[in-house]
């Protein structure tokens, strides 16, 4: 009887064990972009034929990459695909159903044709979703010049996405902006809800995705992004739920966010809209140095009286070490364009 007890004991210790490395495996932030994969999306995106197909496919339980769950239902939202485009730029959004007028953005995907037969694209994850903007691109490896240090004996390239078929039938002549006609209660006959699954169940069946896709820090689809920007769609349900998970989220890692719309009158008769948006991260860098590091970023968009559209957008990057030592940059852009019809 006792080795039955001590048998049982051990099996428990055991179990309690896998379990608690498993958990620790887990890369979870706490938050819902913990339930939505930015590269499985990617992955998808990229076996489509068209929009309409990649959003069946976001939708499919079998593909494990949504299971989001924002409005707590108990079943998962439905994503639905909208595409902003502009002449060669394209910002595919990913957007929740979570209410009968409430909907909120769970990633963007910007596209830009750089060349003939050349594209790139970036998928961007909603701060709302996963605290902060996360950004995600594919990439290949090709072995690098030179030297024994296997540091560099791999370099990532930015991958030309023309040859993905979605990418290209966006590019055909003809096409018309995919815009899902999806709405709350009112979804496609083929699509079921399911329950949400365990993230750690999740985590072990869901594809590799992330082996062709990274995480970077850099906007490389600059014109796409600005598309998108005055676009963005929030859900009152998702911020009342998540707005203090987030916010702790935030202080845990020393980011301060804020940001402030203003409708303004501008020179010559013109509105104007002013956009400030503050940014504080505080971390250490590799010498092991506490660092503080502030971006400010302001946008102005708006009509000039003859109807043409002018933007300028204003960064500011300050950083400054436990040293003293004080880093700033600064960078400007303009852009205009004529109206369009």
């Amino acid at each position: 009887m006792k080795n039955r007890k001590k048998g049982f004991a051990t099996l428990l210790l055991i179990t309690v064990a896998s379990l608690t490395m498993l958990s620790q495996n887990i890369d979870s932030t706490g938050l819902p972009g913990d339930h939505f994969s930015l590269s499985g999306a990617l992955d998808l995106l990229k076996q489509s034929e068209n929009p309409e197909e990649f959003e069946k496919a976001l939708n499919t339980e079998s593909n494990y990459v949504n299971n989001l769950d924002l409005n707590a239902d108990g079943e998962i939202d439905y994503i639905k695909v909208i595409d902003h485009m502009e002449e060669d730029a394209h910002a595919i959004v990913l957007q929740a159903i979570v209410g009968g007028d409430d909907a909120q953005d769970v990633a963007v995907i910007e596209i830009e044709k750089t060349a003939e037969n050349e594209a790139v694209l970036q998928i961007i994850g909603d701060e709302d979703i996963y605290g902060e903007e996360v950004l995600v691109e594919p990439y290949e490896e090709e072995k690098g010049k030179g030297g024994p240090n296997p540091q560099y004996g791999q370099l990532r390239v930015v991958v030309n996405v023309w040859l993905w078929p979605s990418v290209r039938y966006i590019y055909r002549p003809g096409y018309l902006a995919w815009v899902s006609p999806w709405r709350w209660m009112h979804y496609p006959n083929w699509w079921r809800p399911w329950r949400v699954h365990p993230l750690h169940w999740l985590t072990g069946v869901r594809p590799k995705y992330h082996i062709h896709y990274h995480p970077v820090n850099v906007h490389r689809v600059g014109r796409a992004h600005r598309i998108y920007t005055t676009r963005r769609t929030t859900s009152v349900i998702v911020h009342n739920r998540y707005h203090n998970r987030i916010a702790n989220y935030r202080i845990e890692r020393g980011i301060v966010h804020t940001k402030k719309t203003t409708v303004v009158e501008g020179p010559r008769g013109g509105k104007v809209a002013v956009q400030k948006k503050n940014t504080t991260a505080v971390g250490k860098n590799p010498k092991g140095e506490r660092v503080t590091v502030n971006k400010k970023t302001t946008r102005v968009a708006g009509k000039k009286p003859d109807g043409s559209r002018a933007s300028l957008k204003r960064t500011q990057t300050k950083g400054k070490n436990d040293s003293g030592k004080v880093k700033k940059t600064s960078t400007k852009a303009r852009k205009k364009s004529p109206r369009r019809n």
